[in-house]
């Protein structure tokens, strides 16, 4: 093996077309014969380019519906000959092999297919077999052999063999060898997750593959290194959002928008215009209004001291009047469903705030994956995709909330799922109006939420907390009465939780005792 590698020959056989016939043409211009298979082929003699046929090389057809067509020893034997390499030479001669210098392989669409909803059938003719093979018989003999399988490639191709007069060094081959080797094994992750649900089962084996989006400045902290990888899956969020100004997200940024728009996404926008800011990933103020512009400022009025610096999420596209609003004060990001160019024209003057768009809101209810890494090994538990109705709740006291403090106490549960344990969250029509997040007490919660509730209403001149009236959402069961008491004496007149502690009596008791209506969801919302 020599660093540079002569580059005369080339199989090409693409999905994405994207770019193939300028690549195809440079190069036939330097003189590299072009082999290649079906629509490909097809494309790239449609640009007048001459391209022989694999089956012609190999003088097999392509067969069952072209499943078989690249699966050949003439392909493979090409791909995977060491060129320095004596019998390898003599059996290439033998048997009438000709060397393959590059490979040009972009895979079946299988992640676009399951996206679209495809049938089980459409989705397993969607497996590619000889593009994997060939890619990694490639990259393994990168030594010797270029191997291409993303778009973004070509160029660093084309501008080497002009740099080095028609070879390839071995530092390109070798990256590209490992791009290669990342591509099938998240080709491979994206099957065998496919078909662990369709089999209904936790899988033996479990894998995770994505693919770079950006390299960050930084992970939490200056002195970790950190890059976004996108799953491919393609939907509304962070991942694919369109961004319109500021400077590049950090890691922090992506993941408390990521936390904001998930959250801002469980209220329809047919329901009306909602607003949630996220500080360090939980939520400083979520809220409902007559307009967008409301809704933030009732999420804002929650904790304003904590809303500086943070993230803001819009159910709805954000308008100008809205975003004059949110230039009131620092703010890292905002994510919406949309902007109008008024909106925007808004936002320009803030040459420091990043705002995002997005083609939609996520689904609350779809089914993914959670993973975490620990020492060792990953824990992957279901997306928490839980949701609970009217209907499903138990009134376990002998007053029933009324139909307002139903409501609210519907909303404080869908906030409390994004609310990190121990979760406590008071809720007055629509908005909250005090969260206590991550406390190893669910008593503490409930206090430093009706105390930050406290600290606002003295900064709005506000003649009591907006706690008095409010209702109360408590992520997991109360152990024991005082976190409810604490409640009741910060002025809070309904509860949800879960239920099920041991002393679920005493805690039902003390509810009656305090003239509370307390609902039972037989759901809980854990999130750590």
């Amino acid at each position: 093996m020599t660093d540079l590698a002569p580059l005369r020959r080339a199989l090409l056989s693409v999905s994405d077309k994207t770019g193939l016939v300028d690549f195809g043409r440079a190069l036939a211009e330097r003189g590299v014969e072009l082999l290649s298979t079906g629509g490909t082929a097809k494309a790239l003699r449609a640009a007048g380019l001459d391209v022989r046929d694999v089956a012609e090389v190999t003088g097999f057809p392509e067969m069952m519906d072209g499943r078989v067509k690249t699966l050949h020893p003439v392909v493979h034997g090409g791909l995977l000959a060491l060129r320095d390499n004596d019998d390898h030479v003599a059996a290439m001669e033998t048997h009438g092999i000709g060397a393959i210098d590059l490979v040009v392989v972009n895979l079946y669409p299988f992640e676009e297919t399951v996206a679209k909803g495809a049938e089980y059938a459409e989705v397993i003719e969607n497996i590619d077999i000889g593009g994997p093979a060939m890619i990694r018989s490639a990259a393994k003999n990168h030594g010797f052999v270029t191997v291409v399988v993303d778009v973004e490639d070509y160029d660093a191709v084309l501008a080497e063999l002009e740099a080095q007069d028609g070879q390839t060094s071995y530092v390109l081959r070798q990256r590209l060898a490992q791009t290669a080797y990342a591509r099938t094994a998240a080709y491979d992750t994206a099957v065998s997750t496919w078909m662990a649900a369709q089999v209904d089962e936790t899988p033996r084996r479990r894998t995770f593959g994505g693919t770079l989006a950006q390299s960050l400045r930084y992970g939490e902290n200056p002195h970790q290194q950190a890059a976004f990888y996108t799953d491919g899956s393609g939907g509304a969020g962070v991942a694919t959002a369109t961004q319109h100004q500021g400077k590049e997200l950090s890691y922090n940024n992506i993941n408390d928008t990521d936390a904001a728009f998930e959250l801002v996404s469980e209220f329809d926008p047919a329901g009306g215009p909602a607003c949630a800011i996220i500080k360090h990933a939980n939520p400083c103020g979520v809220a409902r209004g007559a307009t967008l512009k409301d809704a933030y400022t009732r999420a804002f009025d929650c904790d304003r001291t904590s809303a500086f610096g943070g993230i803001i999420a819009l159910n709805q596209p954000l308008d100008a009047e809205t975003a004059q609003e949110i230039t009131g004060i620092f703010t890292e990001v905002v994510i919406a469903p949309g902007a109008d160019a008024d909106a925007r024209a808004v936002f320009a003057q803030k040459k420091n705030l990043r705002l995002l768009t997005t083609h939609g809101l996520a689904d609350p209810r779809a089914a993914g994956l959670a993973v975490r890494q620990v020492s060792g090994g990953y824990l992957v538990q279901d997306k928490d995709v839980g949701h609970v109705s009217v209907e499903d709740l138990q009134v376990v006291t002998k007053r029933r909330p009324s139909e307002q403090e139903m409501a609210d106490l519907l909303f404080a549960w869908t906030v409390a799922k994004h609310v990190k344990s121990n979760a406590i969250i008071y809720v007055k029509d629509g908005a909250t109006v005090g969260v206590g997040a991550g406390q190893m007490s669910r008593v503490d919660s409930t206090r430093i939420a009706a105390r930050k509730a406290e600290d606002m209403a003295e900064a709005m001149g506000l003649p009591t907390p907006l706690t008095q009236g409010s209702v109360v959402a408590s992520d997991a069961f109360f152990p024991f009465a005082d976190g409810l008491i604490t409640a009741a004496e910060a002025g809070a007149t309904a509860l949800i939780q879960p239920g099920g502690s041991m002393r679920d009596d005493e805690v039902i008791a003390a509810a009656d005792e305090a003239g509370l209506a307390m609902v039972f969801t037989a759901m809980r919302h854990f999130r750590h």
